[in-house]
């Protein structure tokens, strides 16, 4: 297939065909109107993988690029400024999937940590009636009775305590949420035993022993 074909193919947004031709083409053929086939086309199809969160072919088309740039014709300053936009979207993939995974880890942080402390409540007497009971956008980690308690537990989880500690994230802002859930809870369950609010804080690594667990009870959070 020539390149002026592989260009005809590439205005009719069939992507992949037309890069397969230019690689094809350019594995046999380096002149100018070659390799600008083969940019423009890796050009498509990285915009694509991008699209389709395809980031690690998405990289090595991005390495074919750096390759070809210095090599295609350039007399407007378009494959500049293409090269250019290919980079930010790379870059900018980069630091999207770093995002995804760093809130994924912090979910995975959560989970683990609440059932680290709710393993610690059964220990100490304490019986788990609700996990993760939602009322709106607010919600209550666990929910338990001791005694004659129904108590509203939060948990905190920190790998380390270097920049603050666990329960300084139970600002005014967390408490008045959680006075909102823990109101419609009483009321969606038709709660008449006494309740208090605990605070539990667990401070370690996930699948490592010995969790620092610390445990407040009795929190003011109802006025």
């Amino acid at each position: 297939m020539t390149a002026k074909e592989i260009f005809e193919l590439r205005k009719s947004k069939r992507v992949k065909e037309a890069y397969e031709a230019a690689r094809q083409l350019y594995a046999s053929d380096k002149s100018p109107y070659a390799s600008s086939a083969m940019f423009w086309t890796a050009v498509d199809k990285l915009k694509q993988c991008i699209e389709e969160e395809n980031n690690d072919e998405a990289a090595k088309i991005m390495k074919a690029l750096e390759r070809l740039f210095p090599n295609v014709p350039d007399h407007d300053g378009w494959v500049k400024s293409a090269f250019e936009r290919c980079e930010r979207l790379i870059t900018n993939s980069h630091n999207k999937k770093n995002g995804y995974n760093e809130i994924a880890e912090h979910s995975q942080m959560g989970i683990w940590g609440e059932e680290v402390a709710a393993d610690y409540l059964r220990e100490k007497g304490f019986i788990i009636l609700e996990r993760d009971w939602h009322s709106g956008h607010r919600d209550l980690d666990i929910i338990a009775r001791k005694d004659e308690f129904i108590v509203f537990v939060e948990v905190k989880t920190r790998r380390n305590i270097k920049f603050s500690t666990p329960e300084q994230a139970v600002d005014w802002q967390k408490r008045r949420n959680l006075r909102f859930a823990i109101n419609h809870y009483i009321k969606f369950r038709r709660i008449a035993d006494p309740i208090r609010f605990d605070i539990v804080t667990v401070v370690g690594e996930m699948g490592l022993p010995h969790p620092i667990i610390t445990h407040f009870e009795d929190v003011e959070i109802m006025r």
